[in-house]
C-alpha cells in the first residue's frame, strides 16, 4: 500500500520477505530491533542474480539485448522493495538500438508475500487448496498485469518466467497527496479509474477479496506478540477492542449498503498514481495506475471510500513515524466525493442537484466503506510493525487508522 517511488517505479516497502507462507500460516520474525537506518542494501546484485538477469533479457527482450555481452549488462538495485526485489536493467550507453527495443526495463522477482496479498480465492477452502494458492496468486497476479499492459493502463510487460516479470521502466513520479483534489487530476483519475471497474477480468466474480484477506490478517495479528514496551502498549490496546467482533459488525453493515461488484483497484491511492515525466502540462493522459497486487473484484464502494480515506494522510513526511494526518474536512471530502461519484457511476444519479435522498446514499456509500479501508490497513499495519524492516511508523499508523475508524463509526452511529 505504502509505496516508495525510484523513477517511478513502486515497491510495497511493508511486506518482508520474512514473512512466509506455508499452508495458510504466517512465520514470522522476532520484533526488529535494529534501527533501520543502520540497515545497508547494496547498489548492485550478487552475481547469480546478475547472471540470471541477463539471460532473461537476452531471451525476452528484442533489438540490442540479443546482442550485448555480459560483461557490458547494466544492472542495479532499486531501493525500496521487500515485497518484490526490484531492479533497473539497462543496454550500456555505447550501445545503439537496433529497432524500439526499450534501452531500461524493470526487473520484478516475486517475494514469498504473493502468495497472501494476492490470493483471490475463498478464504475457506480446504488445507489442501491452500496448498496451490501461492503459484495460483503469483499466475493471476501476472495474468491481471499482462491484460492492464495490454489495455494501456498499467506499464507494458516485457517478458514473464516462474521467478518474476520485465516491465516497462516508467520515468514518473508520485502524485503527491494535494494533487488528488487539483481539477484537472482529478477528473482524470475519475477517467481511469471508471475505466477501471468497467473492464471485465478473468477471475472470480464474486466480492470475496474484501473479508476473505481480512480473516487471514486477523488470524495472524491475533497470533502475534510483542516485546517492545511500545509496542506492546499500543497492541494491548488495539487487543481491548475486540477486532474480530467488530470485523463482523462491519461485514453486516457492508452486506446492507447497496454497491455494485467491479473490477477494483483496492489500494487507490496517490502514491499509486504516477505523474509521467514530459506530460505534466498536459490535459489528458498524464497519469498511470500502478501496483495491481492487491486488484480483484470487490464493492465499488470500497476503491471510492478508500480514495478519499487517503486524503488525509501524507506520506512525506521525513521525520518519524514518516506520516502525518492533513486537514481535510467532512465537508469537502463529502462534495469531491459526490462530485467523483457522478464521474465513475452513471447508476448513481443523472442530476447535478445533489438532494437530501443523494446525499443520504452518498454518506452511507462512502463513509460505511471508509471504515472498511481504515479497518483494512490497520490490520495491515500491525502485521508490518512486527516483520517490517523499513523505517516507517506502522504500529503508529495502525493506531491512527483504527482510531480514526472509531471516530468515524461514533459519527455513523452505527
Amino acid at each position: 500500500m505504502k509505496t516508495k517511488f525510484i523513477n517511478g517505479v513502486s515497491s510495497l516497502p511493508s511486506m518482508s520477505l520474512g514473512l512466509l507462507v506455508n499452508e495458510n500460516v504466517l512465520e514470522v520474525q522476532p520484533d526488529i530491533v535494529n534501527d533501520c537506518k543502520d540497515i545497508i542494501r547494496p547498489d548492485e546484485p550478487d552475481h547469480q542474480t546478475k547472471r540470471k538477469a541477463y539471460l532473461w533479457c537476452k531471451e525476452f527482450l528484442h533489438g540490442a539485448w540479443t546482442c550485448i555481452d555480459e560483461d557490458d549488462f547494466q544492472i542495479s538495485v532499486i531501493r525500496g522493495g521487500l515485497s518484490n526485489k526490484l531492479f533497473l536493467c539497462a543496454l550500456p550507453e555505447k550501445q545503439p538500438s537496433i529497432g524500439d527495443e526499450p534501452r531500461n526495463v524493470l526487473l520484478r522477482l516475486y517475494g514469498e508475500i504473493l502468495q497472501m496479498s494476492c490470493n483471490k480465492r475463498d478464504s475457506r477452502q480446504s488445507n489442501t487448496e491452500n496448498h496451490f494458492q501461492g503459484a495460483d496468486a503469483m499466475v493471476l497476479e501476472s495474468v491481471m498485469f499482462a491484460i492492464l499492459a495490454e489495455r494501456e493502463l498499467g506499464p507494458k510487460l516485457y517478458g514473464i518466467f516462474p521467478q518474476g516479470r520485465l516491465e516497462q521502466f516508467v520515468p514518473s513520479r508520485k502524485l503527491s497527496t494535494d494533487e488528488l483534489s487539483v481539477p484537472g487530476i482529478f477528473d482524470e483519475i475519475a477517467e481511469k479509474i471508471t475505466r477501471f471497474h468497467g473492464m471485465r477480468m478473468p477471475f472470480n466474480k464474486e466480492p470475496k477479496w474484501l473479508f476473505g484477506t481480512m480473516e487471514k490478517y486477523m488470524d495472524q495479528v491475533l497470533q502475534l506478540t510483542f516485546t517492545r514496551e511500545h509496542h506492546l502498549r499500543n497492541f494491548s490496546r488495539l487487543l481491548s477492542y475486540n477486532l474480530p467482533q467488530e470485523m463482523d459488525s462491519l461485514k453486516c453493515l457492508l452486506e446492507s449498503t447497496p454497491s455494485p461488484v467491479v473490477f477494483c483497484h483496492n489500494d487507490l491511492q496517490e502514491g499509486n498514481i504516477l505523474l509521467l515525466n514530459g506530460r505534466e502540462n498536459t490535459d489528458r493522459q498524464r497519469l498511470m495506475l500502478i501496483d495491481f497486487e492487491y486488484s480483484s473484484y470487490n464493492y465499488r464502494g470500497f476503491d471510492i471510500g478508500n480514495f478519499f480515506c487517503e486524503w488525509t494522510y501524507d506520506y512525506t513526511y521525513d521525520k518519524f513515524p514518516f506520516f502525518i494526518t492533513s486537514s481535510s474536512t467532512e465537508v469537502e471530502t463529502l462534495w469531491f466525493g459526490a462530485v467523483f461519484l457522478l464521474r465513475v457511476q452513471d447508476d448513481f444519479t443523472t442530476s447535478q442537484t445533489f438532494f437530501p435522498s443523494v446525499i443520504c446514499e452518498l454518506n452511507a456509500l462512502l463513509f460505511r466503506f471508509a471504515l472498511a479501508s481504515h479497518f483494512f490497513w490497520g490490520l495491515w499495519s500491525v502485521i508490518q510493525a512486527k516483520i517490517s524492516t523499513i523505517e516507517f511508523g506502522y504500529m503508529e499508523y495502525a493506531m491512527a487508522r483504527f482510531d480514526a475508524y472509531f471516530e468515524l463509526k461514533k459519527k455513523l452511529r452505527v
